[in-house]
């Protein structure tokens, strides 16, 4: 069930992350999973004894060839019953866009604007969670990121 948060989940085991990528101008960039085929976040699963900030570092620069701002700002929270753990999903800045990385599941990044990543997950999924936390991530980077 997604939830909005405003911090990290301390009360169970946090086992994905994703971000919500978004570039000095206020575009949003998502990947294209080759697998799925769906247009998604930015992230997957944290390996081993791989912290929350180091796993997303690794994730973003594997699926989209980015490097993100370290002020990373939890927007909303995905809890998995069956393994009693949280996926978060954050919104962060774009610092640096660099060559996207061959093997992986995504197959590039999408820029675009907040109302068109929204209208484009409609209408490939129709009302799926990717649609709230798109609405929660431009909330929050309209008030916190826009201006820093």
């Amino acid at each position: 069930m997604l939830k909005a948060i405003s911090e990290f989940p301390a009360d169970k085991k946090i086992a994905g992350i994703h971000s919500v990528p978004v570039t000095d101008d206020g575009m949003v960039v998502m990947v294209w999973d080759r697998n799925e085929k769906v247009l998604t976040t930015v992230g997957g699963r944290l390996e081993n004894n791989e912290g929350i900030h180091t796993a997303l570092d690794r994730e973003t620069m594997e699926e989209a060839g980015i490097t993100l701002d370290t002020n990373r700002v939890p927007i909303a929270s995905w809890y998995w019953d069956h393994t009693d753990t949280y996926t978060v999903f954050v919104v962060a800045k774009v610092r640096e866009f660099t060559a996207l990385p061959d093997g992986f599941e995504t197959t590039g990044r999408v820029v675009m604007n907040f109302e068109t990543a929204r209208q484009m997950v409609a209408k490939l999924e129709g009302d799926s969670h990717r649609i709230k936390v798109l609405e929660w991530a431009e909330e929050v980077y309209h008030k916190f990121l826009k201006e820093n």
